[in-house]
């Protein structure tokens, strides 16, 4: 068992590559591998040598175990180090910057548009994007037989009573009902609907941005400086 440990250690040695090491472990520890089948013919050693001799076996065994776990790690690293060295990778190159997304135009145009009006003094006024019937036609004076109100013209939901608001003024009644009697300079940006065709130059969303201005003194001087300036 001496001279299979010495033997087996110096062909461990002489192991290169990983597809080595397997093989050394099929020669020695594999179901046929030479200390497997010193290990099975244990049976026919006298009763009283058994157990020193398993005992050396079994030592035996875990020694190449070890001994082969390092070889591999060894082997891996030198693996991992001439891989590197061929793909010759430069670490002190700057890293490629990653490409960006861009905002889309219409983000683009609205952002634009609100900071404008911020500019001016204005702040915005985020309002339901799903409203009530009453907000979004009653308070507004549509008439109940208003076209706009049909089918055609509105997406209702599964309650008669709420809507897709179709335009961004059920807001101006939201902030007035929220700052009154606070003077109120906001501006309402934000989606709307119409159940109408999807083409090539209308959807049935789009966008829409309106300001409202209730104060004292105000007069149509201010809504005239406002567009101008705009």
């Amino acid at each position: 068992m001496e001279e299979l440990q010495a033997g087996a250690l110096a062909a461990l040695a002489q192991t290169h590559t990983t597809d080595e090491t397997r093989a050394w472990h099929g020669d020695y520890l594999g179901r046929k591998g030479k200390l497997t089948t010193l290990l099975t013919g244990l049976g026919q050693l006298p009763r009283e040598e058994r157990p020193a001799v398993g005992k050396r076996a079994n030592e035996i065994k875990l020694a190449l175990e070890q001994a082969l776990e390092e070889r591999q790690a060894a082997i891996a690293h030198d693996e991992m180090t001439a891989a590197l060295s061929a793909e010759g990778i430069d670490v002190t190159l700057p890293g490629r910057r990653p490409l960006t997304g861009r905002y889309h135009p219409t983000t683009t145009a609205g952002r634009e548009i609100v900071g404008i009006f911020q500019r001016m003094g204005f702040y915005v006024y985020d309002a339901p994007e799903v409203e009530t019937d009453e907000m979004n036609f009653g308070l507004l004076n549509f008439a109940p037989g208003h076209p706009a109100r049909e089918m055609q013209d509105t997406f209702f939901t599964t309650n008669p009573d709420v809507i897709l608001r179709t335009h961004t003024s059920p807001g101006q009644i939201r902030v007035m009902r929220e700052y009154a009697p606070e003077p109120i300079r906001v501006v309402l940006p934000g989606k709307c609907w119409r159940n109408e065709d999807v083409t090539a130059r209308a959807e049935m969303m789009f966008y829409q941005v309106e300001g409202l201005a209730v104060g004292h003194n105000i007069t149509f001087s201010d809504l005239k400086g406002v567009l101008l300036k705009f």
